[in-house]
């Protein structure tokens, strides 16, 4: 990485399109502070393409759209690229076909999906958590990979409801029902 200025402390949405970063160097922002993503391994991305697979499906003809990792949102979108928080999470759902820029997403998602790697910090999943919360988010997902788990929490507000389930379940995805999801498929090796 070449062009990430170290001397700054706080970066907006318009610094971090100005970076020369190396082939497959990712960055989030978060409130400003940068953080650096590793690289996804085998059991991440395979999660990754079923949950694509069969939300993409789900989806097809209608009017929501899925978007794979890597794409950016926005959460916080200002014209004047002042925001200050950019994150890649691994999968998201946009029905308001408004906020598709041709950068990424223009505000919240209507479901974000995070699976887990080894470097991910439980620190980092509750800043996330509340960002996704404040920016409007309706469903938030953290795939856990080593443990076979997921844990969905359903954002109303300043109310969080959490749910978690094991490998054997079927989630039926409160925010676009009709939607039902087993997990034996998904962490199948």
């Amino acid at each position: 990485m070449s062009a990430l200025p170290k001397e700054e402390p706080y970066y907006t949405y318009a610094d971090y399109k100005e970076w020369e970063l190396d082939e497959g160097e990712r960055f989030e922002l978060l409130n400003g502070e940068a953080y650096a993503m590793s690289a996804p391994n085998t059991k991440h991305q395979a999660i990754l393409m079923e949950l694509s697979s069969q939300f993409h499906l789900f989806f097809r003809g209608k009017p929501c759209k899925v978007f794979p990792a890597p794409f950016d949102v926005r959460l916080f979108y200002k014209a004047n690229e002042s925001d200050d928080t950019v994150v890649q999470p691994d999968i998201v759902v946009i029905c308001d076909k408004e906020k598709l820029g041709p950068e990424g997403c223009r505000g919240a998602p209507d479901l974000v999906i995070e699976i887990l790697s080894p470097l991910n910090t439980a620190i980092e999943m509750q800043q996330k958590l509340e960002l996704y919360r404040e920016a409007g988010v309706k469903e938030y997902w953290v795939v856990d990979p080593e443990n076979n788990a997921l844990t969905v929490y359903l954002l109303q507000g300043d109310i969080i409801y959490t749910k978690n389930y094991k490998a054997k379940d079927t989630v039926d995805v409160k925010t676009f029902p009709g939607l039902n999801i087993a997990l034996e498929q998904i962490f199948a090796e």
